[in-house]
């Protein structure tokens, strides 16, 4: 299941990388006018899935695009096809496929392919983390001021700036610098890789998590709610760090809160 994993999301991702300027139709979720889907990403979703299902017809799966389906399988592929469509619609090359799996409701496996880095993060539960098959691991930094954070924000950003914008604006204030790249499965990436020392955002879907949430623990990261709790793939908000700037950013966080 692994292999399949690694295999369909560079399969997936070198079809996107492909069809980069080949956008013929774009679509508004739910009426939000910032949330876009295209038809390169339902292609893109149409190709991993049926891969999938040809070697695991029973599983099931949860699709950012398709939606879910419930069976009494023990195993659930969670998928994105392209994470960061803004950015690919725009041609701004920072973009990617993201596969998780889960097994009675825990992560087992993950993988995640920038097309246009040719770069694979994947990892397996208890196994490791890695990117183009050399492991990884997360930074070591461990003060704030010397850390390069990153950060998201939702498609109704314009209707809940007050409760977002302070969090950026302290990071800002206490982190050497904040960036915002538009693709929450590589800012995980790149945290559990070290080039990111961590990463908060508070409105995201599983489909954006799964693959790297597991990559993340895997490289030694730690993943929490925005609080510091305990949390999962189901939950909006997300804490992820090297575990050492953790308490630091919740501190951050906390300043923020409303």
């Amino acid at each position: 299941m692994y292999k399949l994993a690694v295999d369909v999301a560079i399969e997936a991702g070198k079809f996107l990388r492909m069809n980069v300027g080949k956008v013929k139709h774009i679509e508004r979720k739910q009426g939000q006018e910032t949330n876009l889907v295209t038809e390169i990403d339902k292609k893109a979703e149409e190709l991993i899935i049926r891969r999938i299902r040809n070697r695991y017809g029973s599983h099931d799966f949860l699709g950012e695009e398709s939606g879910g389906n419930q069976s009494a399988s023990e195993y659930r592929w969670i998928i994105d096809p392209l994470d960061g469509t803004t950015n690919f619609t725009h041609g701004l090359p920072i973009y990617c496929v993201s596969i998780g799996l889960e097994f009675r409701g825990e992560l087992r496996v993950g993988a995640v392919y920038d097309p246009t880095l040719d770069e694979l993060f994947s990892a397996e539960k208890g196994k490791g983390a890695f990117l183009n098959g050399k492991r990884i691991s997360v930074s070591t930094t461990s003060k704030l001021v010397e850390s390069l954070l990153v950060t998201g924000f939702p498609y109704d950003v314009r209707e809940n700036a007050d409760k977002l914008l302070p969090h950026f604006n302290n990071f800002l204030m206490e982190a050497q610098a904040v960036r915002r790249l538009g693709s929450a499965a590589l800012d995980l990436c790149y945290v559990a890789c070290g080039r990111f020392d961590g990463f908060w955002e508070a409105a995201l879907n599983p489909w954006d998590m799964a693959a790297g949430v597991l990559i993340l623990e895997e490289a030694g990261g730690k993943f929490t709610d925005l609080r510091g709790f305990p949390s999962t793939i189901y939950r909006k908000e997300l804490l992820v760090s090297n575990g050492a700037l953790h308490d630091q950013m919740l501190e951050v966080l906390k300043r923020g809160m409303k």
